[in-house]
């Protein structure tokens, strides 16, 4: 048997700087019981073990936690190692992938069928929560065909769509029943076809559409930097209106993240933020600090810290 010391046993208790963190948390879970958050899986954690174990226990804690999350994915890099592997050309034209009903066919394979699946595993390694759509399934995402535009010119570059349209009545519902929506980015058009969906576009659109509390995009760098490449200091916070008036000088990788963003936040969503999917836990540390660790976007009648650095 062994007997602490009087008056030494809370004051020396290794989880105190737990017990710390626990209630720095406290107002960022009163703040957001009950409401959804949209979180757009991509970048590194998609390929990194470790960093896809993270995500998932970051959003079934999110879920125990009373909050109701949807993740929205895409899978650029397992689509174009599956082409390859089946010799087949991927070419990009303005940053879009190039998607023949053949490359689509593979679209729908990885996403749903690899992508997804993995995803939903993780998730269910928690509990049984995950459950795995498509923009296709119950016409939850409609789409039109997207055309690139080279040097003024529209260029057909195949099965490439833009969201025209959410019936979110199917993703409602399983936040209903409790369960985290998985969905791949892939949406159905009118005109009989699938379209191959950008997954920061779609992820805005179903935030914007749920009216979420908050839209999350995961990438591989530390935020919206302030003047990339000359510096690496990173916007904290920005209004709309700021994020508006800088897209047109933003590299072509952030621009669909940061239009999706602005669109979001113009929409009703209350904020909507960029964070870097490299650290573990990103998102917890994101969501349930002071501090956070990205790029917040708020609405024009937010109080923001005007180029706040972080």
């Amino acid at each position: 048997m062994k007997i602490a010391p009087k008056g030494e046993r809370a004051r020396n208790h290794t989880a105190l700087p737990k017990a710390m963190t626990l209630i720095e948390a406290l107002p960022w879970l009163e703040r957001f019981h009950g409401k959804t958050v949209v979180i757009k899986f991509g970048g590194n954690a998609m390929v990194d073990e470790a960093l896809k174990a993270a995500f998932a226990q970051d959003v079934v804690f999110l879920r125990y936690a009373g909050l109701h999350p949807v993740v929205v994915h895409g899978g650029g890099p397992q689509i174009s190692a599956q082409l390859e592997k089946l010799g087949l050309e991927s070419s990009f034209t303005n940053g879009l992938r190039v998607t023949t009903p053949e490359t689509m066919d593979v679209v729908r394979m990885v996403l749903a069928g690899q992508v997804q699946r993995e995803l939903v595993g993780l998730l269910n390694g928690h509990g049984p929560f995950a459950v795995g759509m498509t923009g296709e399934d119950a016409h939850t995402m409609t789409a039109v065909k997207r055309y690139a535009v080279v040097d003024g010119e529209q260029v057909d570059i195949g099965l490439v769509g833009d969201i025209v349209n959410i019936e979110a009545g199917a993703v409602k519902a399983l936040i209903g029943d409790g369960r985290i929506p998985v969905i791949s980015s892939i949406a159905r058009g009118e005109d009989g076809h699938v379209y191959n969906i950008n997954a920061d576009t779609a992820a805005a659109a179903l935030a914007a559409a749920l009216g979420a509390e908050m839209l999350v995009v995961l990438t591989d760098v530390e935020g919206l930097y302030q003047d990339w490449p000359a510096s690496d200091d990173v916007i904290s916070q920005l209004s709309a209106t700021e994020l508006e008036a800088i897209l047109p000088t933003l590299a072509s990788g952030m621009l669909p993240k940061m239009e999706g963003c602005l669109r979001a936040v113009r929409s009703g969503v209350g904020t909507a933020r960029v964070l870097d999917g490299r650290v573990p836990h990103s998102l917890l540390l994101e969501i349930f600090t002071d501090e956070g660790i990205g790029t917040m976007v708020v609405p024009d009648d937010e109080p923001t810290v005007l180029g706040g650095l972080a």
